[in-house]
């Protein structure tokens, strides 16, 4: 059944004014007279008791909006704060098969740049094309991929289904999935909390979160783990040196006694987080600093290039980093993005608590525990099949063909139960009759259309290389696809990465969006009918509160 969108737009609205209201007091939720139900999402409340056919345009109530305003709608959009920072890439086009039949990029687990965007619009912001990373809104999202068989780092997943925006065009779903451990695998950690304690961390939405989600992941260690706590405002601070993870209290007595003031000396706190690192190194174990920021660093290195000069002189000595981004007004994307990208980690951007407690705690195994680094993904197309292709998004982790199985080239670590998921756009070869399809009079007399036939039928060959974790052993392993992968008929994981990728083309008006817009993102959303899944359901009404903003 089709979603209501007029009416769920109203009560995604209502559900998160009420989440505010009930943040300032006790019960604000028993307001509604009795036509609340708290095990009931606001979309089921109306869908049975509003009528559609006499839905009103806007909804208002006392219980939301003082004096009947419609709180929701009147406000208008606004360009976020100019002092927020986002690099921007080129877009990557369409590469002809013939003279590039190889396309290599690095494996990339990071979700900064989709919960950043949520904020963004939950804001009433206008997003910035720069703010959009297309496979970070893909990755974002679980796809339910089979668990790797035979003792295998990843198993492998290609699909190929018509392309939505393009009718002439196929999609291909390209999904690597890692290994979980189990709870009797995972290494003990050593880990440093790199708080940056500066003025500018100084809001509700930075340093209080920060202390919050830490006291999260805290919470999940025990006796085998070690802790250390450093701050870092005009000079850096150490709080705890090496304290067992089993001791909570003491950990979180530390947490909630930093405050924010000062100015931000990011490469001071840098340094003195490796060097606790290094000092209560864990052979075999995870090692790891875990950095939370604004990413306003205004002392010492600060620039991009700087801060990436600085990470990559820590990153080979087996410890690694993961960048935790916070709020709003002074957010330094790019800065952070190179941190991560540059000192072998992970780049999360938490909004919430709610986010906090997944990335730290749901999916703490894949944010903590690295099973292969170095991950470089290697698709070869076959010209005979595919005439041309465009991976969508990665435009800041291509790489050249020979980086491959260059075992130098630096690229991206997946963790335990990580999946890594790329979508490639893809026009197939045409016959030797035709040209896009238009049929070809003069056929005969054309070279190479199509390509030459040899008798290989394969679409393309997936291929990947890594690194252990341990010992740095180089692997890896490729198969090949065919048009057996293809159906009509789509499996959901499939029409999810299309709808997480084409709003991603939509908001960063891509040149390549095609016919794809709000409404036709929401069409396979309707189409995929799933109403139990909160990250879907989420898209839903992020998708419906952007269409109302542009």
């Amino acid at each position: 059944m089709k979603r209501n969108r007029k009416l769920l737009a109203v009560s995604s609205a209502c559900m998160i004014m009420a989440a505010s209201l009930s943040s300032c007091g006790d019960n604000m939720h028993d307001t509604a007279s009795g036509s609340y139900k708290e095990e009931s999402s606001a979309y089921e409340y109306y869908e049975e008791s509003a009528d559609e056919e006499y839905a009103p345009e806007y909804y208002s109530t006392d219980d939301y909006a003082p004096e009947g305003d419609y709180y929701y709608w009147e406000e208008e959009p606004e360009l976020p704060s100019a002092n927020e920072e986002y690099k921007g890439y080129a877009e990557a086009g369409f590469k002809d098969t013939k003279s590039e039949p190889l396309s290599t990029f690095s494996a990339d687990v990071d979700t900064a740049s989709y919960t950043n965007v949520r904020r963004l619009i939950e804001n009433r912001n206008i997003v910035p094309e720069d703010a959009v990373r297309i496979e970070e809104f893909i990755n974002y999202f679980d796809y339910d991929y089979p668990q790797p068989e035979d003792g295998s780092a990843f198993g492998r997943y290609v699909e190929i289904a018509d392309c939505p925006w393009n009718r002439d065009h196929k999609l291909m779903m390209v999904g690597i999935q890692g290994k979980e451990l189990e709870q009797q695998e995972t290494p003990p950690s050593n880990l440093v909390f790199l708080i940056d304690s500066s003025g500018s961390m100084n809001s509700y939405d930075k340093l209080p979160l920060v202390q919050s989600a830490f006291s999260m992941l805290a919470e999940q260690l025990d006796k085998n783990d070690r802790i250390s706590i450093v701050t870092y405002a005009g000079s850096s601070a150490v709080l705890l040196d090496g304290e067992k993870g089993s001791n909570t209290d003491e950990i979180l007595e530390q947490l909630y006694s930093i405050t924010a003031s000062g100015s931000t000396n990011g490469e001071g706190g840098i340094n003195t987080a490796y060097e606790l690192a290094e000092k209560h190194f864990i052979k075999g174990g995870n090692n790891r600093v875990i950095l939370a920021t604004d990413g306003d660093l205004n002392v010492g290195a600060s620039s991009e290039e700087e801060l990436t000069r600085l990470i990559e002189t820590k990153r080979d000595n087996g410890i690694y980093l993961s960048v935790l981004g916070f709020g709003e007004g002074n957010y330094k994307d790019a800065r952070m993005e190179a941190l991560a990208d540059n000192g072998n980690g992970n780049f999360s951007y938490i909004d919430s608590e709610e986010e906090a407690e997944r990335v730290l705690v749901q999916e703490m195994s894949g944010t903590l525990y690295t099973i292969a680094k170095d991950v470089k993904i290697q698709v070869e197309f076959n010209p005979s099949q595919v005439s041309s292709y465009r991976l969508i998004g990665y435009d800041n982790r291509l790489m050249n063909a020979e980086d491959f199985l260059d075992d130098t080239k630096d690229a991206g670590e997946v963790g335990s139960g990580h999946s890594v998921t790329a979508l490639y756009e893809i026009e197939m070869a045409d016959t030797g009759d035709s040209y896009h399809g238009v049929p070809l009079e003069f056929a005969s007399e054309h070279d190479s259309i199509p390509a030459e036939n040899n008798g290989r039928s394969e679409i393309c060959k997936l291929s990947i290389a890594y690194k252990t974790p341990v010992g740095n052993e180089n692997r890896n392993t490729s198969d090949l696809y065919s048009m057996e992968n293809y159906s009509s008929s789509p499996s959901k994981s499939m029409m999810l990465a299309q709808a997480a990728a084409g709003f991603g083309m939509v908001l960063r008006n891509s040149d390549y969006k095609g016919d794809a817009d709000f409404d036709t993102v929401l069409d396979i959303l309707d189409e995929l009918n799933v109403n139990d899944n909160d990250k879907i359901n989420e898209l839903y009404g992020l998708i419906l509160d952007a269409a109302d903003m542009y």
